[in-house]
């Protein structure tokens, strides 16, 4: 048994406060560049620095957008009703499947704009963002949110403001899930030998996949069974499947 005592504050400067779980979203960003600009330095991505920059910047746009968007779904009282309440970005609130629907948008935005293979540059971004979304989820559990239901194993935790229970530290399964799917995305970039978007889709299907069990084990309201979180993400691995099974059968016999 663990009780939960992290601190969400990294560092305090006077009026600015620096909290762990801004810092991976900041991270995540600066990740994203680098990962470009090494990639155009490889010669493997035609982008200029500038253009790597922009593409950063359309990226983050459509992350806090759609993440904050879609806080509706979860907390219509808050947002629906005071709709105000979605710029108050220092608060909170940042729904996993509303980032994904914005920063994919933003890329096929910008890939548009620019002329870019959308399915690629999809592809080579999926690696970054499930190993910033895993830290994602390591930030929740300093910040003592998204708690599990209540359990008494050996590794249970008990967050204080919640109760005395102790119970399962789902959003550490959850990063330990990213951190696995980043390591199958990664082998499948080394390979670098399949149709464009089948990474982008393995992506989709396993975090999709592993929200579904993860979810299991995390305190959310039920509807007919299922979380708002795992209905979601049921949408996300039928859309892959079929993506699979229509574009990429190919592909899959490459690996097995």
């Amino acid at each position: 048994m663990y009780i939960h005592n992290l601190n969400p504050t990294l560092l305090n400067l006077g009026p600015l406060e620096i909290r762990w779980y801004g810092l991976v979203y900041v991270l995540g960003f600066f990740l994203s560049i680098w990962w470009l600009a090494y990639l155009s330095k490889k010669r493997k991505l035609n982008l200029s620095k500038n253009e790597v920059w922009d593409f950063a910047f359309y990226l983050m746009l459509g992350v806090i957008v759609g993440s904050r968007v879609f806080m509706i779904f979860w907390q219509p009282d808050i947002y629906l009703f005071k709709p105000w309440n979605l710029f108050k970005i220092w608060e909170g609130g940042m729904s996993f499947h509303g980032g994904f629907v914005g920063i994919v948008t933003a890329g096929w935005l910008f890939c548009k704009k620019k002329k870019l293979n959308f399915w690629r540059m999809a592809d080579i971004l999926s690696v970054p963002a499930i190993f910033a979304l895993a830290l994602g989820r390591v930030a929740n559990f300093i910040n003592g949110e998204l708690v599990g239901k209540i359990w008494n194993g050996q590794w249970c935790v008990v967050f204080p403001d919640y109760g005395s229970e102790c119970r399962h530290p789902s959003t550490l399964y959850a990063a330990g899930k990213r951190f696995l799917v980043f390591g199958w995305l990664l082998f499948l970039m080394l390979k670098d030998k399949f149709k464009p978007g089948f990474i982008f889709w393995n992506f989709v299907f396993f975090e999709g996949l592993g929200r579904i069990m993860v979810d299991f084990y995390r305190v959310d309201p039920l509807y007919f069974g299922f979380t708002l979180g795992q209905w979601f993400s049921l949408v996300m691995v039928l859309i892959a499947l079929f993506m699979f099974i229509k574009y990429y059968s190919k592909d899959w016999k490459k690996i097995l």
